[in-house]
């Protein structure tokens, strides 16, 4: 015990996550939006479900009469062996009838349910794909992926049986009430009467049980994240040694993750016996009352007998209504994280009559532009600028000036707080978002290669590319001698973020991947810091032919790549505080000049 507080108290040093706990009662609103994915379905799998549930529970219903009813009563009682055969027969033939529906019942409920987290899979992963920077901006990529596999997957057993099991469950206990008081309202109101206690206590369980299961998942989701992390940072983990102390926080992760599922599931384990003690005292009652209205002749020997069968039917479904209530209970802590993101709307959403920008020519402006990430800081205060299509342009600058946030406005992953910014004269905010970025390429320094081969990650930019113009692209930024050299050439598979390539490699293969896209605006940032000089050279030259008729905005810390830019934009602070071209700033002599005399005596100390 002293370990595991010990576990736990690591993690405080964290700041680990933002999930919290969601306090929202339990309410039939959302139950009803958690359903209405079976919509689509409400003409094949789902009545073709119910029918065959409907099937097996109505012969259920059937047999325990006949048996206590007619085969003791009449049947044996009185000898009658034609009616005994009789009986016998129609018993089999309602049992072969309750097997077929309970198989049918299964299938079409497994299928309806795979269905409906397909298709809710599908709703939370296009609409999380849809989002702004801004909400990537403040979550791992981990606890999205808890939403998206761990949250819905969590959903599957209630789709897949619960719904169907809920509703036949519940049918069976209102036909055995109604049966059995027919039999004997009495003897049914005293086998009865431990039910207030299981209302009682499924209740006070209730909350309980719910807030358990949302803590298990946010658990759950501090796991994904830090699996997440480590596995990406691994190679900064053992560079700095941090083996032990990784270590030591998952299992301080895995020891929180661990004990909430168990507290979970002791309080799930509480309703079970409680079933079962009420069963135990229903049938007490049944054999001392039943006997005593025996022995008065109240009832016969048959109707006990089938009130018997029927209250052992009787304790099955509430102990299963107990379970399906404990997975509906899972499901909306789960469910209630899933609305959490498509409840979620873009910070950057397009106006309903937003227009198409079709065949740019690339020229920028920013009129009066103020941004911010947050309420703490502004990254631009009011910068109006003007870049002219088919221009190379630089913004230089310290870092946190301001530089990647006007190529962000640019590409509108992010709107000004306040300002215009404009392109060929029209507001971004006027036009449709994938007519703009589809005529515009990014290429980061942190470059992502997908799982896939180096064609498909070339043609990533371009999907309707052919393989000649694949190679066309790698060829104009200096790629092809070097994938030539690979064991597939251009086939080579490479795994997520292309760990068999140097840096500089990626990065070459990222310039193929945007300049195949033929944007008419390239934005560069940062994009050949990663790149040796020999490699950067090679790239300067491609450029030269490649960025004619197309404007160009590059962003970089390492100042001779931008000597032939058109215009430089020198920022501080969020503020331009000079420009022109190279040749200009550096007769000006002002912060352009000693940024560049700075990496000059650098690079000659070196």
């Amino acid at each position: 015990m002293k370990d595991r507080e010990q576990k736990k108290s690591n993690l405080n040093r964290f700041h680990y996550s933002t999930e919290q706990v969601i306090e929202k009662p339990f309410n039939w609103q959302q139950l009803s939006r958690l359903m209405s994915y079976m919509k689509p379905y409400s003409k094949n799998l789902l009545p073709l479900s119910i029918f065959a549930m409907i099937l097996s529970t109505t012969v259920r219903l059937i047999v325990p009469i006949i048996i206590g009813k007619y085969l003791l009563d009449f049947a044996i009682a009185e000898k009658n062996t034609s009616l005994l055969v009789t009986l016998v027969i129609i018993i089999a033939v309602l049992y072969t009838v309750s097997y077929v529906g309970n198989t049918l019942r299964i299938r079409w409920t497994n299928l309806l349910g795979q269905n409906v987290i397909y298709d809710l899979r599908q709703h939370l992963f296009t609409h999380v794909q849809s989002l702004s920077h801004r909400f990537f901006d403040s979550r791992s990529a981990g606890s999205i992926l808890v939403r998206i596999l761990n949250d819905i997957n969590s959903l599957q057993e209630l789709f897949t049986s619960g719904v169907i099991n809920l509703l036949m469950d519940l049918i069976m206990l209102l036909g055995i009430f109604f049966i059995l008081f027919t039999l004997s309202p009495e003897l049914a109101i005293a086998v009865m009467i431990v039910l207030p206690i299981m209302f009682f206590i499924s209740t006070s369980l209730r909350r309980k049980i719910r807030r358990s299961w949302q803590v298990v998942r946010i658990k759950q989701s501090k796991l994904n994240s830090h699996l997440n992390e480590s596995i990406q940072g691994i190679r900064v983990t053992q560079s700095f040694t941090q083996e032990r102390e990784n270590m030591e926080f998952f299992d301080g992760v895995n020891t929180e993750t661990h004990d909430s599922w168990q507290d979970a599931t002791r309080k799930n384990a509480m309703f079970r016996p409680f079933v079962e003690m009420s069963n135990a005292v229903g049938t007490a009652i049944l054999i001392w009352y039943g006997s005593t209205l025996i022995s008065n002749e109240t009832i016969t020997i048959g109707i006990f007998v089938s009130f018997a069968f029927y209250l052992g039917m009787f304790w099955d479904p509430i102990s299963r209504i107990g379970q399906i209530y404990n997975q509906l209970l899972m499901a909306m802590a789960s469910s209630e994280r899933i609305f959490e993101f498509l409840d979620e709307k873009p910070n950057v959403a397009e106006k309903e009559d937003a227009k198409r920008l079709e065949n740019i020519m690339g020229h920028i402006e920013f009129d009066h532009v103020e941004f911010a990430y947050d309420s703490n800081r502004k990254a631009l205060k009011g910068i109006s600028l003007e870049m002219k299509a088919g221009q190379t342009v630089a913004l230089v600058g310290h870092t946190g000036s301001g530089k990647t946030t006007i190529a962000n406005l640019v590409s509108r992953f992010y709107d000004p707080t306040s300002g215009e910014v404009k392109i060929d004269g029209v507001n971004l905010k006027d036009v449709t978002l994938d007519s703009v970025r589809t005529q515009i390429s990014v290429v980061l320094q942190d470059t992502f290669i997908f799982s896939g081969t180096i064609m498909d990650n070339i043609r990533f930019g371009n999907p309707e590319a052919t393989d000649e113009e694949v190679v066309k692209a790698a060829q104009a930024v200096g790629a092809h001698l070097f994938i030539e050299k690979l064991s597939n050439g251009y086939l080579t598979e490479v795994e997520e973020r292309g760990n068999i390539l140097s840096v500089g490699e990626r990065q070459l293969i990222s310039f193929a991947r945007a300049l195949l896209a033929d944007p008419k605006i390239l934005i560069l940032d940062e994009a050949t810091a990663s790149i040796d000089t020999e490699t950067e050279v090679k790239i300067q030259n491609a450029l030269k032919t490649l960025l004619k008729n197309r404007t160009a905005i590059i962003i970089a810390h390492r100042l001779s790549t931008i000597r032939e830019a058109d215009h430089i934009f020198v920022l501080d602070h969020g503020e331009i505080i000079e420009q022109g071209n190279h040749a200009q700033l550096m007769d000006h002599q002002g912060e352009y000049y000693k940024l560049v005399k700075a990496q000059f005596n650098m690079l000659n100390a070196g």
